[in-house]
């Protein structure tokens, strides 16, 4: 059996930001939420102004860590593993309400000063997005990334079609299960060294073997799509919000649209260029940069506000 405590290795052609940013240190976290334990990462100077990053379905924490980590030098960042996901535990039942409470739980539990910023991607962003609505005075600006609140999310599909999540397997080892490692849905491009560092912390040893981390139960009670749950509370958004879309994602130019006018069409929405549904795969950096504008702006802008009613 591989030993699972062994620490990763960036593939040798990883850039050397990468490996920077591979270097930096997390704590690991367990804050217990209505009886289930939930698994975050933490960094950067507890008690700062903080971020929560939050992966999407059938993903963990470790998506986020190679973009988060340049952060941890002005912020204090939280990765979080939503229940049913990385080494958080499972749940019988899943909500996305539920989500949006470890959200909360786990930016408290990570240390962070005040109201966080809540980043998520895919269906992390429908999370954040009840998040900013179900917890406002507990959240202090929301970006999502690519989740098109308007169509089923890809996840939920792909289990109703039996093309991915259906049938659980068991690899004999953890360098097996990595090479099977796929996306859903799946991009034209992707960067071998972090496709790499993802797919590590992707499996968990069992017996006989290694399987994904996810709880396939997730996909099941979701079966109708998490949109018809998110989409009530996109109106209800009160904090600063911002769309990122990527150019060969999921959310198009009308889904934008659609966004922009339920949030009273004070909310910015921008393109990350060349970038698949899954820009931290794909344009890391390119996703850093459009993350830092907007953290950058937000510190000495003035927000547009909804005009009540709108």
């Amino acid at each position: 059996m591989n030993d699972v405590s062994a620490a990763y290795s960036p593939l040798p052609d990883a850039p050397a930001w990468f490996v920077r940013s591979l270097g930096v240190r997390w704590q690991d976290v367990v804050v217990d939420v209505d009886g289930c334990p939930v698994h975050l990462l933490a960094g950067g100077p507890e008690g700062a102004r903080g971020l929560v990053f939050v992966h999407g379905g059938g993903a963990h924490a470790h998506w986020w860590t190679h973009v988060a980590a340049p952060f941890c030098d002005v912020f204090r960042v939280v990765c979080v593993d939503l229940s049913g996901h990385g080494d958080s535990g499972h749940r019988t039942e899943y909500s996305l309400e539920q989500w949006t409470d470890e959200v909360v739980a786990a930016a408290g539990a990570g240390g962070i000063g005040g109201p966080p910023v809540v980043i998520g991607h895919s269906m992390g962003g429908f999370v954040t997005v009840g998040t900013a609505a179900r917890h406002a005075d507990r959240v202090g600006g929301a970006i999502v990334c690519d989740s098109p609140v308007t169509v089923v999310d890809p996840e939920i599909g792909a289990y109703r079609l039996k093309e991915a999540f259906g049938r659980p397997r068991r690899y004999a080892t953890r360098a097996e299960a990595c090479h099977h490692f796929r996306t859903v849905p799946a991009q034209a491009h992707y960067l071998d060294y972090v496709m790499d560092h993802v797919a590590y912390h992707s499996v968990r040893p069992v017996e006989g073997g290694w399987k994904w981390k996810f709880d396939r139960e997730v996909f099941a009670q979701f079966g109708g799509g998490i949109r018809g749950i998110a989409l009530p509370y996109l109106s209800g958004v009160r904090c600063r919000f911002a769309l990122l879309r990527s150019e060969h994602g999921l959310v198009t130019p009308d889904i934008g649209r659609f966004m922009f006018e339920e949030l009273g069409r004070v909310t910015p929405v921008f393109e990350l260029p060349e970038a698949g549904h899954h820009a931290m795969l794909d344009q890391p950096l390119i996703l850093l940069t459009a993350l830092r504008s907007l953290l950058a702006d937000w510190e000495h802008s003035e927000p547009h506000r909804r005009e009540p009613g709108g």
